[in-house]
């Protein structure tokens, strides 16, 4: 019953994101937007793909930072190859197992370690990113041009704050075994996304926009928070669609904006591909010192 109903819950992400990409191109010039995507600047999108793969690694030194805090003395080659895979799963396998709950269940397979711990570490390292994309998008919120934010942004400085405190306090309060790593994982999630949004910036050069650049930042990192929710494939459509209605809400060129998020995806597929290798291969899970 469990297995019939993992299945269905796959075929609605499907149809979702099939649904949200399908709104998105009859609301927008798609030849506009290919022709865009055909005069990018490569030379732009080297430094986009680099500083993509070194958010990764700092994402999956950060999840290593939690394993080690649980007694779970991971080598961080060992790590990094666990993680490549999980992306892998996640955009490539939608209707097998999740990348997160491979990884925990490999974890929880080589160690001895509770299941409880392993879980709850996989989804303090999600929250952890999380958090950060919240309060760079506040920051960004400051920055922005917009009267319909005149009057509330001092309710942003507010969100950063409560936001913070309120993880911090969750980590004590239930989480005490990696409280002592709570600044340190914040600071990895602070590197992790300020390298994507670079990743971003650069995408932006190769697409010739050299103005009015942080707009767009702002709607790439609520899509990113969008792209979180289990409703489609790897967030597929629902990043479209944010960035859709951004654009429209900013009075933002449209195609530029799908535009970025196609060449986002690009990139992401691409890194995530390679994990491939250890799907035919299962990585060896070393420990320190091996």
């Amino acid at each position: 019953m469990a297995k019939h109903r993992k299945k269905l819950i796959t075929v609605l992400k499907i149809v979702v994101s099939i649904a949200l990409i399908y709104f998105v191109i009859t609301k927008i010039d798609l030849q506009e937007v290919l022709d865009i995507l055909k005069r990018t600047k490569l030379s732009y999108l080297l430094p986009a793909l680099a500083l993509f793969i070194l958010s990764k690694v700092l994402a999956a030194f950060r999840l290593n930072l939690y394993f080690h805090q649980i007694r779970v003395p991971l080598s961080q080659k060992s790590n990094l190859r666990l993680n490549l895979l999980g992306m892998f799963y996640n955009l490539f396998l939608p209707g097998g197992i999740g990348g997160d709950a491979y990884k925990g269940y490999l974890i929880k397979k080589n160690f001895d370690v509770g299941t409880k711990r392993v879980v709850s570490v996989l989804v303090l390292d999600r929250l952890s990113g999380l958090l950060l994309l919240f309060v760079y998008a506040c920051i960004l919120a400051l920055l922005l041009d917009a009267k319909t934010l005149t009057d509330i942004k001092w309710l942003f400085l507010l969100a950063i704050l409560g936001s913070i405190s309120v993880f911090r306090w969750v980590n004590r309060r239930f989480f005490d075994y990696v409280l002592p790593i709570f600044w340190r994982s914040f600071g990895l999630s602070a590197l992790v996304q300020l390298a994507q949004l670079i990743s971003v910036y650069f995408i932006l050069k190769a697409l010739y926009l050299t103005t009015g650049i942080v707009p767009y930042l702002f709607i790439f990192l609520i899509s990113s928070i969008v792209a979180v929710l289990p409703l489609t494939i790897g967030g597929i459509g629902s990043r479209e669609v944010t960035f859709f209605y951004g654009a429209t809400w900013l009075s933002l060129d449209e195609s530029i904006s799908i535009s970025i998020s196609m060449v986002f995806f690009l990139i992401t597929a691409l890194v995530s591909f390679f994990g491939i290798v250890y799907h035919f291969r299962q990585p060896k899970l070393e420990t320190l010192g091996d």
